[in-house]
């Protein structure tokens, strides 16, 4: 029913991917991996909650917005097996998303509780980067989530991105894993150039007691499939890096999550 948070029961599991700064690449680590758990077979919808910063339709390569069902419903887009809902959707590329919190809560809100989303396996969110209101909302209306923090290699992003677990930590949401972002490029001599450094990841992984789920080569292929609406995991699912977020996908859906919700009992 509309009004309802169909994400309170005990099957589907969020994912929330953060960063605790812009451009690291968090917006294609959330396609890609969407897209490689909808590969899997899983039922997937996303949220891309990135307010000010909305990608996921480009990188999706959804032009059309949701639709109405009878019950008023919005019915969201669906591309390569992901269900998507966006503020793209509802604001010009353009124009700048000029709201104070209370007004971005409520749409937040309407995300989770005005779309026919059903029961998916997974809901993957495109948190905003920081520790900022929308994050907070969204630890208030999905409590049980479990976080995936991207960084970059070197140790500033990962000084920053460790800010963004801390948040996780303080509203009782479990980080379940990391993972590290252009971490090297393959040059045309097969040789790894490790040009923002190395390390970071397995360092904050190591600090937040977690596993580095994957380490992500910066490839153009990967930009590119972002900017025209083909995800790497589709367009090149044999390459090197699309390979690394089908073993992402393939480790979080192996991680049994550790807080069991029954459907009967619900925070009022």
């Amino acid at each position: 029913m509309p009004g309802e948070n169909p994400f309170s029961h005990a099957k589907t599991r969020v994912i929330a991917v953060a960063s605790g700064k812009g451009g690291v690449g968090k917006s294609s680590v959330t396609t890609n991996l969407a897209v490689a758990l909808a590969r899997k077979g899983k039922d997937v919808a996303a949220i891309d909650a990135d307010v000010w910063g909305f990608s996921m339709p480009r990188m999706l390569g959804v032009e059309n917005g949701p639709e109405l069902n009878e019950d008023n419903q919005m019915i969201p887009p669906s591309a390569y097996g992901v269900r998507l809902l966006s503020m793209g959707f509802f604001v010009p590329e353009d124009q700048a998303v000029i709201w104070r919190g209370p007004m971005l809560h409520k749409a937040l809100e309407q995300f989770l509780t005005d779309v026919a989303w059903g029961e998916p396996d997974y809901l993957i969110i495109d948190m905003p980067p920081g520790t900022g209101d929308v994050s907070l909302s969204m630890s208030q209306f999905l409590p049980r989530a479990e976080v995936v923090i991207v960084t970059t290699p070197q140790p500033a992003a990962q000084a920053v991105a460790q800010r963004a677990a801390a948040m996780a930590e303080k509203v009782e949401l479990d980080v379940i894993g990391v993972v590290e972002n252009m971490s090297w490029f393959r040059g045309d001599d097969g040789v790894s150039y490790e040009i923002f450094g190395a390390g970071g990841g397995q360092e904050l992984a190591d600090r937040l007691e977690v596993p580095l789920l994957g380490r992500i080569p910066l490839v153009p292929a990967l930009r590119a499939g972002g900017d025209d609406g083909h995800p790497i995991v589709v367009a090149d699912p044999e390459s090197e890096a699309a390979q690394c977020f089908v073993s992402v996908a393939d480790q979080i859906d192996a991680i049994t999550p550790t807080r069991i919700y029954r459907s009967e009992l619900k925070i009022l």
